[in-house]
């Protein structure tokens, strides 16, 4: 597993606290957008979509610390846009290293290795720097709508790497995705040295330009079912093993989706970091107040059917994991016994190897799908 001792430590007697406490509702990691505005316009992205002077505002320090302190979760992920675009950044993280929280700072790392050079921050087991990297080059400078970017993350993760940093991945995967070219991606990494690799499937955000291209739940099954099994033991996953289990199609899951609470500008959103239905001043007020039961899978929302985000489905598999005998023992085989041996994947993904290799395959690939359907029509 790629999440250290002492974190996997934290965050699991903080969670038998919750439990000795009768808590049913409670957070493993805060999602604090301290900014909208990012210096990427990614197509499948739908928090970049606001007004101009909406994206011009930055969360007030001292708010963002006061949700930190409020929501009490060991974990904070900080997200955006993007986080190094946000004025007082090293000054938050200092603030919750001090505060012993386990920090994600998800960016792009288009200003990483001007953020290192400048030393403004400190190397610590309690600072990661997740990079958004959604393959390899080709792939990934596709997905954010802009070419030169992969080499750019490459060279600011190495650099952090050798600086003593933390750093972990975070994919997303859309309709399309070639699962060879993911495992090639998985190997690419563990080559530089991250501690781990977090990966999800899309989510169709409202907002967001490309609305074709988002994963329904049974592609989502097939195509983690390809890049999960048969597993190199080289890989390492920064997420709930049983979570990754949940995105193969071996286990289902209803979603949590109190556990990655956001707070931003706006105050505490209702009721995820995906769905935006209304605001609240205190996190009292969403976890008391929010009818909870109009979200997931079995309340028939039609917004959350086939939603698998990590978001909503990871804090269901931690919960999973302390909540039973059953839960742990998942957790632990999956941990001992990681490869997942799986021949009919395996034939899948050779077969997927051909059609990647087909000139009609990288056709589509490059955008042209509807030209092809066209001339094939004609």
């Amino acid at each position: 597993m790629g999440v250290p001792i002492s974190q996997m430590f934290t965050v699991a007697r903080y969670v038998l606290s919750q439990k000795l406490r009768r808590r049913g509702r409670y957070p493993l990691v805060l999602m604090l957008e301290p900014l909208f505005r990012c210096n990427l316009a990614c197509a499948g992205c739908g928090k970049i979509q606001y007004p101009a002077h909406i994206l011009k505002k930055d969360l007030p320090l001292d708010d963002a610390l006061k949700a930190v302190d409020e929501c009490g979760a060991p974990m904070v992920s900080i997200p955006g846009g993007e986080p190094l675009l946000y004025g007082p950044i090293r000054e938050l993280v200092q603030e919750l290293v001090k505060r012993r929280k386990y920090i994600y700072l998800c960016t792009n790392a288009l200003k990483l290795t001007e953020a290192l050079d400048a030393k403004w921050f400190t190397p610590s087991k309690y600072l990661t720097f997740s990079v958004h990297m959604d393959g390899q080059s080709d792939h990934h400078d596709f997905a954010v709508c802009r070419e030169g970017t992969y080499d750019i993350a490459i060279k600011a993760i190495r650099q952090a790497v050798e600086e003593g940093f933390r750093v972990t991945t975070n994919t997303t995967l859309f309709e399309g995705a070639d699962p060879n070219s993911v495992r090639g991606f998985f190997d690419e990494m563990m080559d530089l040295g991250v501690e781990g690799m977090m990966v999800s499937p899309g989510y169709a955000y409202d907002k967001a330009p490309d609305q074709q291209n988002f994963l329904m739940q049974q592609e989502t099954n097939s195509l983690f079912e390809m890049i999960l099994s048969n597993r190199k033991k080289r890989w390492k996953f920064n997420q709930s093993p049983l979570f990754l289990e949940f995105l193969m199609g071996g286990r289902e899951y209803e979603c949590t989706p109190w556990g990655n609470p956001t707070y931003n500008i706006f105050g505490w959103q209702k009721p995820c970091y995906l769905l935006q239905e209304g605001y609240v001043d205190t996190f009292d007020e969403l976890i008391n107040d929010t009818q909870w039961d109009n979200y997931g899978k079995a309340s028939g929302n039609p917004k959350c059917q086939q939603c698998m985000v990590h978001c909503g489905y990871e804090p269901t598999a931690v919960d999973h994991t302390f909540s039973s005998f059953g839960g742990m023992w998942g957790t632990v085989k999956a941990m001992v016994f990681n490869s997942y041996a799986n021949p009919a994947a395996d034939k899948r993904l050779a077969e997927e190897a051909k059609k990647a290799h087909s000139p009609l395959a990288r056709l589509v690939e490059l955008g042209f799908a509807d030209d092809v359907k066209d001339k094939g029509a004609a």
